[in-house]
Parts: structure tokens; C-alpha cells; sequence
């Protein structure tokens, strides 16, 4: 990781792991989130993997369908986009992975009956480990890249739906998130920004 993460720590997985077809998942303390490793198989030529494939993904509980995928290019190191969502009847479970570079991804667990409500799961993902992140419906995600020209590639289970679309602030410190930067050195969007705080979200997930 990037001198910018260098104190930055995974959320750490919890229980064995469970494979399915070319993919290990491992769940955390929060219950929803997923991290998964795809296999790779290399050559002096490359590699070749799979990334998604419906029946392992089934296999490990993981049934969602997904109707859509997004790919964002963030230019500098220190980009932050988040936390976001979508709230009900457009809620979006959503599957992480970075095409290029690296990124802190972050999950925060917005259901309100939830023993973990508030908190979140914290990884690294990038191009040199594959790993992915599978969000939860319920939850906010965002994540801070830690190398320039990085590239993030997700896939969705609803379309973005302007009405239904929300966000917390980043850095909010009742959340205490584990950012990689700092406030000043952060790269926002005015959206970001400016977006409400924690304690007066009222959580539209059951």
C-alpha cells in the first residue's frame, strides 16, 4: 500500500472461509458484508480469472441479481467518494473490485434493528490482490484510493434512482471511519462535502 494508507488496517475477517467454484469468502464481525478472493491462474503471460460467476456466488449465499455495472476513474491519490446509497424502494447491494490502483473500502451498517448499526468493515482492495468487497443492501459504502489513476469497477442490483439516492458525511465522527487522509488533503465532491451528518439520519432500512 501507498505511503498515503501506511497507517491504515484491515477490518479482520472472522470464522473459516468458505469456497465456492474459483472464490473464497470470508465474513466479519458485521454481519453482511462480504470480502471474496478470486483464483487467479498465471503464466509468464498473465492471467486469467474470474470475477463474478452467478451459481458459486449462490453457492456462498450470495443469490443477488444484479442488474447493472459502474466503472469510476479517480485521478489523484486521496480521492474520497462516500459514503453513499440508495434508500428503499431502489436499495442496492453492491460487488467492489478494483480494476486499477487501490482503494480503503469502507461498508457502514445502516439498518436500524442491527446489533452492529453504526458500525463499519474496513479493506483494502486493488489490482495486485483482486479482492472484492460484496455490500450489502443496508449498508452506506465509500471508499479513499491510495494510488493515482485508480480504477473502480462495481456491479449493482438496482439502477440509480435520483429520488432514492443518499449519502452521510465521510468523516463524521460519530462513525470514526478509518480514512487513509485527511481532511485537508482529501479530494471531495461538493456533494461529499456537504453531505448530513449520523446522528440526525433516520434510517429508512428495517
Amino acid at each position: 500500500m501507498t505511503a498515503l494508507a501506511e497507517n491504515f488496517t484491515d477490518s479482520q475477517p472472522i470464522g473459516a472461509s468458505q469456497t465456492a467454484g474459483n472464490f473464497t469468502a470470508v465474513r466479519f464481525a458485521v454481519e453482511g458484508p462480504v470480502l471474496i478472493a478470486p483464483r487467479r491462474f498465471g503464466d509468464h503471460r498473465g492471467f486469467f480469472m474470474e470475477t463474478y460467476a452467478a451459481a458459486a456466488f449462490a453457492e456462498l449465499g450470495l443469490a443477488d441479481v444484479y442488474v447493472q455495472d459502474n466503472h469510476s476513474l479517480s485521478a489523484l491519490a486521496g480521492t474520497v467518494r462516500g459514503i453513499h446509497f440508495q434508500a428503499p424502494p431502489h436499495a442496492q447491494a453492491k460487488l467492489v473490485r478494483v480494476l486499477k490502483g487501490a482503494v480503503v473500502d469502507i461498508a457502514v451498517d445502516l439498518r436500524r434493528s442491527s446489533a452492529t448499526y453504526g458500525q463499519y468493515v474496513a479493506v483494502e482492495l486493488s489490482a495486485e490482490n483482486a479482492h472484492q468487497l460484496y455490500v450489502p443492501a443496508g449498508f452506506g459504502h465509500g471508499f479513499c484510493t491510495t494510488a493515482p489513476d485508480t480504477e473502480v469497477a462495481y456491479k449493482v442490483t438496482d439502477l440509480y434512482a435520483p429520488a432514492c439516492d443518499r449519502n452521510l458525511l465521510w468523516n463524521d465522527p460519530d462513525l470514526a471511519l478509518p480514512w487513509p487522509v485527511t481532511p485537508q488533503a482529501a479530494q471531495l465532491s461538493e456533494k461529499d462535502r456537504t453531505a448530513p451528518l449520523f446522528r440526525d439520519f433516520q434510517s429508512c432500512f428495517k
